[in-house]
């Protein structure tokens, strides 16, 4: 099949919408969704519970269609080998399935299991993905997100004892941690260089790609236009936070007051936001 490549652009966009707001729809009329940020819901939501409320009941899928090959507590991995309307028109457009699925369904489905609850994480391997493998290998993933938070704080103590202004930060692509950096604007004498910026451009030097579709950033601190921005134009999937820019503001940091919400809601791309990880512990670092 002769595969185009292509930017996301508005179509992309205008249905990844369209998507991702019916499937919150069907979440909220029937009971199963929840305020966005933190605390986390009183009751765990299992990678196999998700699995089974997605593409079960929502869905519809014949459970004979996706094979489990892999389960534990905190992970569920099956095969789609279910029909697929994507798949078909892919083929009959000649269009290449691993740029269009993860450019109209990653997020959506990713915001589905947020829903349900923050620490689900949404995982497809697109070097096994029809029409270029038998199935789709895909898994969802339960991961600590206070764990990594604790990695971004023993960053952010490392800047401070460096010098520098006390900011950690730590990239993560779907249980896998990527890059952990922190803040060294003073030791370097560049202003460009915040924790959460230094993350993405160093996951993207590794990966070998600008689109990270699919990470999560995880920072000390809600991260300023500046850094909010390049993980829009990265494409990164969420970012979670612990001190809030209004929080370090009121202990006299000087803060640009736009939120990261703020910048995702005005983006035209999908980010979702996750406010209030370890908050205490975080604000200690800026009181």
């Amino acid at each position: 099949m002769a595969a185009q490549t292509r930017r996301l652009d508005g179509g992309d966009l205008a249905l990844q919408r369209e998507v991702a707001g019916k499937r919150l729809v069907w979440l909220e009329e029937r009971g199963y969704s929840r305020p966005p940020g933190w605390p986390l819901p009183a009751e765990p939501v299992s990678p196999r519970r998700a699995f089974e409320l997605f593409f079960f009941e929502y869905v519809g899928v014949d459970p004979e269609e996706l094979p489990v090959v892999d389960e534990s507590n905190s992970r569920i991995t099956w095969l789609s080998e279910n029909p697929c309307s994507t798949l078909e028109a892919c083929v009959r457009l000649g269009l290449d399935t691993r740029e269009v699925c993860r450019a109209v369904y990653e997020k959506p489905t990713q915001m589905f299991f947020s829903q349900l609850d923050p620490r689900l994480r949404f995982v497809r391997d697109y070097s096994t993905l029809r029409p270029h493998a038998p199935h789709c290998r895909e898994s969802i993933v339960q991961v600590d997100l206070e764990e990594y938070m604790r990695e971004a704080i023993y960053e952010a103590q490392a800047s401070k004892a460096e010098g520098n202004k006390g900011y950690g930060a730590v990239l993560v692509m779907g249980d896998r941690v990527i890059a952990r950096e922190r803040d060294s604007v003073s030791t370097d004498g560049d202003p460009s260089q915040h924790g959460e910026l230094k993350a993405i451009c160093e996951t993207a030097r590794i990966l070998g790609k600008t689109d990270l579709c699919g990470a999560l950033l995880v920072s000390t601190c809600e991260p300023c236009p500046m850094c909010a921005g390049l993980a829009v134009w990265s494409n990164v999937t969420t970012i979670v936070y612990g001190s809030s820019i209004e929080d370090t503001a009121a202990m006299g940091r000087t803060r640009i007051m736009v939120g990261a919400a703020e910048i995702a809601e005005r983006s035209p791309f999908t980010l979702e936001v996750i406010g209030g990880v370890l908050k205490e512990e975080c604000d200690r670092l800026y009181a």
